[in-house]
C-alpha cells in the first residue's frame, strides 16, 4: 500500500482569469520547502434538548481554506509570488530582464494552487487563493526562504491532475551571503538578523451560499513591518527614533549584475527600543520598525526583481 510522503509531493500554481475557477492550462511548478495550505470543515455540537443525556449528531459549519507555503528566494518562481503580493509588474529589458512591482494596487491577481500526493493519488486543487501576507528573515547564515500566507475560496479533491504537465521554473537561488542592508543608500553595518513582512489585510467575503465557501477575498489598508536587530556601536538607527523622522531601509540579494532582487521600503519610522545591559557580552538593540506611504516615491515598497524570465 502506498504512503505518502512529502519528498514526492509536488506545487503547481497558475493565475486565474475568473476568481475561483482553474484555468486548463499555463500552470507552472513551484519549489516549495512545506505548505499547509488546506480546507477544513468544522462540525457543531447539537445543542437541543430532550433527547437523553447522549448527543444528537453534529452538523457541518462553514469551510476555511487557507494556510502558509515555505519558499525559496529564488531568482525566477519568487516573482510568481511577488506579482500575487503586489500585481503585475512593470517589465523592461530583452534577454536580461527588470521586473518593478510596486506597493499599493487596489486589484491583486487570484491563483489556483494544486498540491499533489501522487502515490495515493491525491490531487487537491485550491481555487481563488489571493495572497495575504510575504515573510521573509535576514541572518548570517542557514537557508534563505520566505513565507507565504494565502486566503483560498475552496478545495477539490480529485485522483488525476488538473494541472496537466507544468513547466518549471529555473532554480537559482539567493543565499543569506548574498544578502545586504542599506539605510538611506548607505551600507547599515552591525545588523545581527532582520525581518520583513508585506501584508496585504485581506477580508474574507462571507456571504451566504450553498457551499459554504466565501465570495472573495479584497485586500485592504497594507501594511510592510519588520525587525532589525542591531549590536549598539553607534546611535545611528537610535538617533533616528529619538527625532520621528523617516529614512529608506533596502534589503537586497546580489549574484550578479543581471540577477538580483531589491525590497526598499521608502519611508520607514523606528520606534525607541529598550537597551539592556544582559551580561559581560556584546550589548544589542531591537527596532520593529513600520514602513508608510513615501509621497516622492509614490508607493510604500518597490520591489525589483533581475532575471531572464520574460514576463509574469
Amino acid at each position: 500500500m502506498a504512503r505518502a510522503q512529502g519528498a514526492r509531493s509536488q506545487l503547481a500554481a497558475a493565475f486565474e482569469t475568473t476568481y475561483g475557477t482553474a484555468p486548463a492550462s499555463g500552470f507552472m511548478q513551484m519549489p516549495f520547502a512545506s505548505a499547509s495550505l488546506g480546507a477544513e470543515q468544522p462540525l457543531l455540537a447539537s445543542e437541543l434538548l430532550g433527547y437523553g443525556r447522549d448527543p444528537l449528531a453534529p452538523i457541518k459549519d462553514a469551510v476555511t481554506a487557507d494556510g502558509d507555503i515555505t519558499v525559496p528566494l529564488d531568482a525566477e518562481a519568487f516573482g510568481f509570488w511577488l506579482k500575487a503580493a503586489f500585481g503585475a509588474p512593470t517589465t523592461t529589458g530583452t534577454t536580461n530582464k527588470t521586473h518593478t512591482f510596486k506597493s499599493g494596487s487596489w486589484s491583486l491577481p487570484s491563483m489556483a494552487i494544486e498540491v499533489a500526493m501522487p502515490e495515493i493519488p491525491r490531487f487537491a486543487m485550491y481555487t481563488g487563493c489571493v495572497l495575504d501576507q510575504l515573510s521573509i528573515a535576514m541572518q548570517r547564515s542557514g537557508l534563505l526562504t520566505a513565507d507565504v500566507k494565502l486566503v483560498a475560496q475552496g478545495e477539490t479533491v480529485a485522483t488525476s491532475t488538473a494541472a496537466g504537465t507544468p513547466t518549471a521554473y529555473a532554480l537559482q537561488r539567493f543565499g543569506h551571503f548574498n544578502g545586504a542592508i542599506k539605510r538611506s543608500g548607505t551600507a547599515l553595518g552591525n545588523i545581527v538578523s532582520a525581518d520583513l513582512t508585506y501584508a496585504n489585510n485581506v477580508e474574507r467575503i462571507e456571504t451566504i451560499r450553498n457551499d459554504g465557501r466565501i465570495d472573495g477575498a479584497d485586500p485592504s489598508i497594507a501594511a510592510l513591518t519588520g525587525k532589525i536587530d542591531v549590536r549598539f556601536a553607534d546611535t545611528t538607527l537610535m538617533d533616528q527614533a529619538l527625532n520621528g523622522t523617516a529614512a529608506s531601509l533596502e534589503f537586497s540579494w546580489v549574484i550578479s549584475a543581471n540577477v538580483s532582487l531589491t525590497i526598499t521600503a521608502h519611508a520607514v519610522y523606528l520606534p525607541r527600543p529598550r537597551v539592556e545591559i544582559q551580561g559581560p557580552q556584546g550589548i544589542q538593540a531591537s527596532f520593529d520598525w513600520q514602513a508608510a506611504y513615501d509621497s516622492v516615491a509614490g508607493q510604500m515598497c518597490t520591489v525589483v526583481l533581475k532575471n531572464q524570465v520574460g514576463n509574469y
